[in-house]
């Protein structure tokens, strides 16, 4: 757990993700095509990969795959993002966290 909350905390904006998943896949496009330079970790190719996503797990997240923490805090899963991207939240909170300068 301490582990995960060292990754969370050391950049702006961090999704764990699974390249086997779609929806994974979805949400990293999405950062990635505002100019966003997220911090990825790949959990199907780390090490240790299933600790951390127990961890996650332990934190709420459900699914565990994809979770993405802005500012070093949970937002949630697909779902979460893209509600917070259609109600016009998502930017302003990536603006806040110094991950976006439009």
């Amino acid at each position: 757990m301490e582990k995960v909350q060292k990754m969370i905390s050391e950049k702006s904006v961090v999704i764990f993700s699974k390249n086997s998943c779609c929806m994974s896949h979805t949400i990293k496009t999405l950062f990635l095509d505002f100019g966003v330079n997220p911090t990825i970790y790949e959990l199907d190719e780390i090490t240790r990969g299933k600790d951390i996503e127990q961890a996650l797990a332990q934190l709420g997240c459900s699914p565990t795959v994809p979770v993405v923490f802005i500012g070093g805090q949970l937002i949630g899963g697909a779902n979460q993002v893209m509600s917070l991207h259609l109600n016009r939240s998502l930017i302003p909170m990536l603006k806040r966290v110094g991950a976006l300068w439009l």
